[in-house]
């Protein structure tokens, strides 16, 4: 549509075009800005406009109701009916839809649906950037590099269906991602930040975090494969918990095939997970992580249901102290199983432990590995959630309750679950950026937890 055509509008136009039972259409207007660096220096910036619009058609047909979705980007006036029509003629196509429920309705709608999208521009860097300025300057004082980017992106989505829903939620996104190396490039040091609009961001002290992590790596240690005494920083514990959530549908686990079956049938709601009082939660009003508060879905799966387009999504304890206390459940899923509703909301918090700072988890060992993040994460077996990835940008060794070294990176071999039940401490709930998933996941906060016997199951060569 053209760029004066204000994105309720072309909801609506949608929905005044269908044909089909019932229709869904979600309008996505984003914009983002960034800034990207390498050697001290700043290397490129820009700005971006986008539009995306996608049409659910819902065909009722003598076996039931089917579904058809058809997503674009740049979409015209004149080419506003022929993509409703080809998601009409994908549902006719399509057989009967196995999650198939009435379209919600009686949500009350959203009072600035009416009103122009939010944006971004450079402007969300006018304290950011003379900040890395100073970082740059610093670092470059210092013997060091820094590399990376800054990126933020505000995304308006507006919701509307057949059924009367008027949606409309905006959701700023930024991201940090901050490297430094050594001159000779042999050390490296990784810090990030996830934040809402760059004012809570601080270049110079993760500067300062890094220079002090480069330091730590003027002595070497070679160790072998095995279980270390491992102390996983927040951005590892998201990463890690992120995956678990993301494996925690409720029709899976009743069918047995994942780590939350229940031997049996069924699945280990009100089962002891961790002996810490620690509860895994997600709510679309956490301060400073707050995300649609509605589902938005895009087609179905065994997790999402596109019948349960603007299903109001509210606070979830999926671990309460310690107990598995929810799944993942759409309304179709929680037919089947027994599992309340439950919808995941876009952020995820796990709290209930102490206060001491990962710093003061460090004081507090004798020996062990300190860990700054994970990367490449896979799964091995859905049946125990056993995941495998490596280490990256700094494991250093801790030794009476002070960093003495840097030590070669690790491949490892551990289940989120597992660990949640052999944690022996929790440091302080903090916001953090999960690296490995940081481009699908971003509002996190955790703490730092203590394992006792973490599985580095090899040695890797990676920096």
């Amino acid at each position: 549509m053209s760029t004066g055509t204000k994105p309720h509008e072309i909801v609506e136009r949608a929905l005044e075009l269908s044909r089909a039972d019932g229709c869904v259409v979600i309008a996505d207007e984003e914009s983002s800005a960034n800034l990207r660096w390498a050697g001290n220096a700043l290397t490129t910036n820009g700005v971006t406009r986008g539009r995306t619009l996608t049409v659910i058609a819902v065909v009722d047909g003598g076996q039931g109701a089917a579904t058809g979705m058809v997503s674009r980007s740049a979409v015209t006036a004149d080419e506003l009916e022929p993509l409703v029509r080809a998601a009409e003629a994908a549902a006719r196509e399509a057989g009967p839809a196995e999650d198939a429920q009435p379209l919600v309705s009686g949500v009350p709608g959203s009072a600035d649906f009416t009103e122009g999208p939010a944006e971004t521009g450079s402007e969300v860097f006018a304290a950011f950037a003379p900040a890395l300025g100073e970082a740059f300057a610093t670092a470059r004082a210092g013997g060091r590099e820094l590399y990376g980017f800054a990126y933020h992106t505000v995304n308006s989505t507006y919701l509307g269906t057949s059924t009367g829903l008027r949606l409309r939620h905006d959701q700023p996104t930024g991201t940090l991602e901050l490297n430094a190396k050594s001159p000779d490039r042999t050390k490296s040091a990784w810090a990030g930040a996830a934040t809402r609009d760059f004012r809570d961001v601080d270049p110079l002290a993760l500067d300062a975090e890094l220079a002090r992590r480069l330091a730590w790596a003027a002595r070497r240690v070679e160790l072998p494969a095995g279980r270390y005494e491992t102390l996983l920083p927040p951005t590892a514990v998201a990463d890690l918990l992120i995956y678990q959530l993301w494996s925690s549908g409720a029709r899976d686990a009743a069918e047995g095939r994942t780590v939350f079956s229940r031997p049996g049938g069924g699945t280990r709601i009100g089962e002891k997970l961790a002996p810490l009082p620690l509860t895994l939660r997600s709510d679309p009003a956490e301060p400073g992580l707050e995300s649609p508060p509605f589902v938005v879905a895009y087609s179905s799966g065994d997790d999402s249901s596109v019948f349960d387009n603007g299903l109001p999504i509210g606070p979830v304890d999926w671990m309460r102290d310690g107990t598995l206390n929810q799944l993942v459940a759409t309304r179709y899923s929680s037919g089947l199983t027994g599992v309340p509703v439950a919808p995941a909301a876009d952020n995820l918090v796990l709290d209930g432990g102490g206060e001491r700072s990962l710093a003061e988890m460090v004081a507090g060992t004798e020996r062990g590995l300190l860990l700054t993040c994970l990367w490449y994460i896979r799964e091995v077996d859905p049946g125990n959630l056993l995941l495998t990835g490596l280490t990256r940008d700094g494991v250093y060794l801790v030794e009476n309750g002070e960093v003495t070294g840097e030590v070669n990176n690790f491949r490892f071999n551990e289940s989120p679950v597992d660990l949640l039940g052999r944690a022996t401490e929790a440091g302080r709930t903090e916001r953090t950026l999960p690296r490995e998933w940081s481009d699908w996941f971003t509002r996190a906060s955790a703490p730092a937890l203590r394992i006792p016997d973490f599985n580095m199951s090899s040695v890797s060569q990676g920096v």
